[in-house]
């Protein structure tokens, strides 16, 4: 009998936010899936999903998902990640596979999951909470009420995206924004709107910051940014 395979959101940072099913499934799978973008590397997902469940180092396995430029390059790898689950589904083995937030938001886990669900693997999907709407908590901020509507730009690739957003939505979450960030506040001055965003960088993590846009500061690659036709 083969095993099931579950994808699952490990939130944002903060173990506490690890939801309770999140929790047992991961105790009771016998493998612990982690991608990583090259060989030897730490999973921060992992490192989450340990400050609440207790995960020994021989139930792990890192599955590798390179973030090469090259689109075969990149396939290909997807490819073997996903033969290598099949490998070990086949064994009749659980498996628990870890992503940052939410396991349906931009995730890793996507990869694998539509081919194994179309060649008739038992998987399913287990959700956690986003990091933008974690930080938007942190904020106290709400992302939307009453009859807004809101936008999402999952990797800011040029300020276009934004003026566009915001001609359709009254609110917009921009994901991944660390070294945009600049260029943002330059065209919301240019608007009048620059006291209208949030930044939320490492919610829940070291060096975590929530609050105002401040054009000075240095973020990672962990930072979104939250634009409110009104705060």
């Amino acid at each position: 009998m083969k095993g099931r395979l579950y994808g699952i959101g490990v939130g944002p940072g903060d173990p506490e936010l690890l939801t309770l099913k999140a929790k047992r499934l991961i105790g009771e799978c016998d493998i612990v899936a982690v991608p990583v973008k090259k060989e030897g590397e730490d999973s921060v997902a992992l490192d989450i999903a340990r400050g609440a469940v207790p995960i020994p180092e021989e139930k792990v396995r890192r599955v590798l998902f390179t973030m090469d430029k090259d689109k075969n390059k990149r396939e290909e790898c997807r490819k073997r990640a996903t033969e290598e689950i099949m490998g070990i589904l086949d064994e009749g083995k659980t498996i628990a596979m870890l992503a940052l937030g939410d396991i349906g938001i931009y995730s890793t886990y996507s990869y694998v999951h539509k081919p194994l669900l179309k060649a008739g693997y038992d998987v399913q999907m287990i959700p956690g909470i986003p990091a933008f709407c974690a930080g938007a908590s942190r904020a106290n901020v709400s992302i939307v009420e009453g009859e807004e509507g809101f936008g999402m730009i999952p990797s800011l690739k040029g300020l276009d995206q934004v003026e566009k957003a915001l001609a359709v939505y009254d609110n917009l979450v921009i994901m991944k924004v660390g070294s945009k960030v600049k260029e943002v506040y330059d065209l919301l001055v240019s608007r009048g709107k620059e006291k209208n965003a949030v930044i939320l960088s490492n919610v829940g993590m070291e060096g975590e910051y929530v609050g105002p846009l401040d054009p000075d500061r240095e973020y990672g690659y962990f930072t979104t940014m939250i634009i409110k036709d009104e705060l």
